[in-house]
């Protein structure tokens, strides 16, 4: 059975330079199979080929998102081996919430933790975090702990600052953590697409004369918009003066710290408090990996540390935490094998030379687009996004509109080659498209095609 499934996979993973970046189905052969699986389990078993079977044409009414079209939000590839360690891993089945049912899986899951806080984000001994199912639940465990560090049990006056780029999930993380939607407060932005570390500082001021009680401010690192990187230095002496907990968002962004460039541009991370990460974004890792970060692993243990006296026959370790005590989850697998065996079988270089290389692909369609005069490209990535539109004939409204409806018809024209896969998004009220390098599958020669593709019909349909 294992060996069937195997090959299948094998196979899937072999051709998907070859699949479409974008779902070839009618609506009504999509709408059949979805009818078809949403059938119950029968009462006799079946044949795991043909189950295999169906599990292929589920996978197939679906975006390629493996695949090195995927250029569209910020693709998640997926490396094989980490689905090897979670075969593995599954099959073995070990509990991940409590150190003392499984003290050496713990151990390698902090290790993997720690090689995140230290060597990545450049947090101090002492730092630490856990494994989550994705950025969204990181990002809610930081805004609880900070909650409890900075309000207590006072909740009504809290406010957070964010802006208009911020992943929307961290509007919704502070709204599950008890802030009123008014008192989440959107910061300007400079006319480069970073947050406003002086409007922040006025806007904390007036809440604060106001009465209420700034208590979190949130900035981005690699915004998924335009992949744009916030003032960090500033907003952290900004955090620190005013009080306030610094939370960075580096979902998208933070594992670029592993090169040269990343460090540079991602300055100040280390200034974090908390730290959203993605490992299944630039580290490669299938969907539901996700990381927080902590610059004291104190406050998260305040924040979500209990027992039960059905717990008392468990033995803590206080130098491996329990994962259930430094977050939400107590019933949890263990997540760590995932990124250790891909970590430890391939190098840390191999992941820093595969994200070299897409900031040197981003690079490339930067300069490229740049040189189409149709096209208005927004600013040199700090990552791997880059955004673009149609330009307007001339300033007026109008031709803006006009020139939002060609992109609008660009992108689907684009997309519909079926060889790449882009999505668009809305800056400054204008509609732009937006190119996204983070698939270890994706090099020169597909961007290249993107390349072809996007000049091509560009100008095939310009703006009246």
């Amino acid at each position: 059975m294992g060996r069937l499934v195997l090959d299948r996979v094998v196979e899937r993973i072999e051709r998907l330079a070859e699949r479409p970046a974008s779902i070839s189905l009618t609506d009504q052969a999509e709408a059949e199979l979805v009818h078809a699986l949403l059938a119950p389990p029968p009462a006799q078993g079946s044949d795991l080929s043909a189950l295999l079977g169906r599990l292929d044409a589920a996978a197939d009414c679906a975006l390629e998102t493996a695949g090195p079209g995927h250029l569209a939000f910020i693709p998640g590839s997926g490396l094989y081996t980490a689905a090897l360690a979670e075969l593995y891993n599954r099959a073995v089945n070990r509990y991940g919430g409590l150190t003392s049912i499984a003290p050496a899986m713990a151990a390698l899951e902090t290790s993997v933790i720690r090689w995140m806080a230290h060597d990545v984000c450049g947090l101090a001994k002492g730092s630490g975090g856990l494994l989550t199912s994705g950025g969204s639940m990181a990002t809610f465990t930081a805004t609880v702990a900070a909650r409890h560090h900075k309000l207590g049990e006072d909740l009504a006056r809290g406010t957070v600052y964010i802006t208009t780029f911020a992943h929307y999930s961290v509007a919704k993380a502070a709204r599950l953590a008890g802030i009123r939607a008014a008192q989440i407060r959107i910061v300007p932005h400079t006319a480069d697409f970073r947050m406003d570390p002086a409007a922040a500082a006025a806007m904390i001021r007036a809440d604060r004369e106001a009465g209420l009680r700034p208590f979190l401010l949130v900035a981005t690192a690699g915004t998924t918009d335009t992949g744009t990187v916030d003032p960090l230095v500033r907003l952290a002496e900004l955090a620190r003066r005013e009080g306030l907990w610094f939370h960075i968002d580096a979902a998208y962004g933070g594992f670029f710290r592993l090169t040269a460039r990343g460090r540079q541009r991602l300055a100040g991370l280390q200034e974090g408090d908390s730290i959203t990460l993605d490992p299944h974004k630039a580290l490669f890792m299938p969907f539901g990996t996700g990381a927080l970060v902590v610059r004291d692993l104190a406050a998260l243990h305040a924040a979500y540390g209990g027992t039960g006296s059905y717990l008392q026959d468990s033995e803590s370790d206080d130098t491996i935490l329990d994962a259930g005590q430094l977050g939400p989850e107590l019933s949890r697998e263990v997540r760590g094998l995932r990124a250790w065996l891909p970590l430890h079988l391939h190098g840390v270089d191999a992941f820093r030379d595969a994200l070299d290389e897409k900031l040197d692909l981003a690079e490339r369609v930067y300069e490229v687009l740049s040189d189409v005069a149709e096209l208005e490209v927004l600013q040199q990535p700090d990552l791997t996004t880059v955004a673009f539109r149609y330009r307007p004939t001339d300033c007026s409204r109008r031709a803006a509109e006009l020139a939002d409806a060609a992109g609008y018809r660009l992108l689907d024209r684009i997309n519909g080659h079926q060889r790449v896969l882009l999505s668009s998004t809305v800056i400054d009220d204008r509609y732009t498209l937006r190119v996204c390098v983070v698939s270890h599958r994706t090099h020169r020669d597909r961007i290249d095609e993107a390349l072809d593709i996007i000049i091509s019909e560009t100008r095939a349909d310009l703006p009246a």
